[in-house]
């Protein structure tokens, strides 16, 4: 499934919330060093058994494989 998503980096808790055809997700890491980045891919792993990031690596608007 490819999913659309806008990243909030810095935020104090790891969540996902749907808003039309975007997910919002807000990760507690900070976008440096692609640290926001490799949390998003752990939790959503955790929670749909896999992801990868297709587009946007350096940016908060992304395009998602799970």
């Amino acid at each position: 499934m490819i999913i659309s998503a806008k990243v909030h980096a810095n935020s104090k808790e790891f969540k996902i919330e749907k808003k039309g055809d975007v997910l919002e997700i807000y990760v507690r890491s900070p976008p440096e060093d692609n640290k926001a980045n490799l949390e998003i891919i752990k939790e959503l792993t955790k929670k749909y058994g896999s992801c990868r990031i297709i587009r946007g690596a350096k940016s908060k608007k992304k395009v998602l494989e799970i």
